[in-house]
């Protein structure tokens, strides 16, 4: 039986690994079921990479997109897909090919995975570096999340606040209360404006 696992850090994954994109690819590898997991690789307890393991038999197929989506290290990639030949398991990594309990297997999953690896850490440098120069050259640049409002949007809004209440602003920008009331405080607002400041408690 050929058996698809895939795995997600978050809900909100980059194009391209999201579980629909795994979902897509495993499928068309011909998988016949497919075992998911939500959650970082770095926690053990990942109940569909369990449920995986002990469905498996001597005979099928385990297939996943990258090496990563099951094991965090080279050195980890390698002892599980051991542990899968012992079974008799074949090991098929979409992105590296089809490995099996081979001596001429056994040498290309090590080469392979070295590779996989310095690819991955590769793209992490290369994002860390675009975030620093980010950091360096754009004194606004700020990471994690996009911001749900741009600077422009926000700057409108405290313009407005300086002769119109919350609940004007709300209405006019649809921007949350909460929000138009935590960037005047940033600003300082609810101090230099004495209408912003008494306009914070209407609703």
């Amino acid at each position: 039986m050929i058996r698809g696992y895939a795995r997600v850090s978050t809900k909100g994954q980059v194009l391209g690994t999201s579980l629909e994109d795994q979902r897509k690819a495993l499928t068309a590898a011909g998988c016949q079921e497919i075992y998911e997991d939500v959650m970082s690789g770095a926690k053990m307890d990942r109940p569909g990479f369990d449920r995986l393991k002990d469905d498996l038999a001597a005979g099928d197929t385990v297939v996943v997109t990258a090496f990563d989506r099951f094991a965090r290290t080279v050195g980890e990639a390698y002892i599980q897909v051991e542990e899968w030949f012992k079974k008799g398991v074949r090991v098929w990594i979409l992105n590296l090919g089809v490995i099996e309990d081979t001596e001429m297997g056994r040498i290309l999953i090590g080469i392979m995975l070295v590779f996989a690896d310095f690819e991955r850490r590769t793209i992490i440098r290369r994002l860390q570096g675009g975030r620093a120069y980010r950091r360096a050259t754009d004194p606004d640049y700020k990471e994690g999340r996009k911001p749900a409002y741009t600077k422009e949007q926000l700057d409108l809004a405290m313009d407005l606040l300086g002769s119109r209440s919350y609940t004007q602003v709300v209405k006019a920008t649809g921007i949350s209360k909460s929000t138009l009331v935590r960037e005047a405080r940033r600003r300082g607002l609810h101090k230099e404006s004495p209408f912003a400041a008494a306009a914070a408690g209407n609703v």
